[in-house]
């Protein structure tokens, strides 16, 4: 029987080629969303992955749609922890909601999520948990404390709940993507990519989703059981550590 996958964030940028390479390599696929509801009919119409609407800031309704997903596809195998937001500013600028927004989405959320398929893959002594981080959560990031906060956060928690896992046969790894050609990125100014953005990236274009969509298929296989509290950086060549 197929492992199945959840992926949060699944139905646009990188979450929707991590969603879709999953597929492709046999595991059952559940997408979650935040808001854009015409993105994932579009994207459940094109990969026929079923799609689930809830904020991954909220604890209960990540457990409800955890625990809808179980019942419609079985227990959770895999989890990929992707779903993210921005909301950039310098700090002496930066409001509360712009601090908290994405401590909530892109930290919490780890604990959101997590903790609802923890104990089953304690019980089944399997699982999977793959957190993707940022390159700007290794080396910071001016004018994205918040964002910068919350992906060093989410190696913290890579780091620490690996050593919980290990033995319960549960790996915990982390993906630190570094520009990636997402619709958010494409979006810059082509001038300012090429002048400001690849001269600092040694391979000299940007990466694409499906190459961090690959990182998490190798980190979510059965035979990738040795591999945890790991963190895999795809960003070029851009920040070594």
């Amino acid at each position: 029987m197929a492992r199945v996958a959840v992926v949060t964030g699944g139905s646009r940028g990188i979450g929707a080629a991590i969603s879709k390479a999953l597929k492709a390599a046999g595991y059952n696929v559940a997408a979650s969303y935040a808001g854009n509801d015409e993105a994932a009919a579009a994207f459940k119409a094109e990969t026929g992955i079923p799609v689930y609407k809830w904020d991954v800031a909220d604890y209960d309704a990540c457990a409800a749609g955890l625990a809808q997903i179980e019942k419609d596809l079985g227990p959770v195998d895999v989890l990929v922890n992707n779903a993210g937001i921005t909301k950039d500013g310098m700090f002496h600028k930066m409001t509360k909601d712009q601090w908290y927004g994405v401590i909530n989405t892109n930290l919490n959320s780890l604990f959101n999520m997590t903790r609802p398929v923890w104990e089953g893959m304690r019980a089944r002594k399997f699982g999977r948990v793959i957190c993707i981080s940022s390159i700007n959560g290794q080396k910071g990031q001016m004018g994205q404390v918040n964002y910068s906060a919350a992906k060093a956060g989410d190696l913290g928690f890579v780091k620490a709940l690996a050593q919980e896992g290990a033995k319960a046969g549960i790996t915990v790894n982390a993906i630190c993507p570094g520009y990636i050609a997402t619709d958010m990125v494409k979006a810059i100014d082509p001038a300012v990519i090429e002048k400001a953005i690849l001269p600092h990236i040694p391979v000299g274009r940007l990466g694409e989703p499906e190459e961090i969509a690959r990182a998490v298929v190798f980190l979510a296989a059965d035979e990738a059981g040795f591999i945890t509290g790991s963190t895999l950086a795809a960003n070029g060549g851009q920040y070594m550590i």
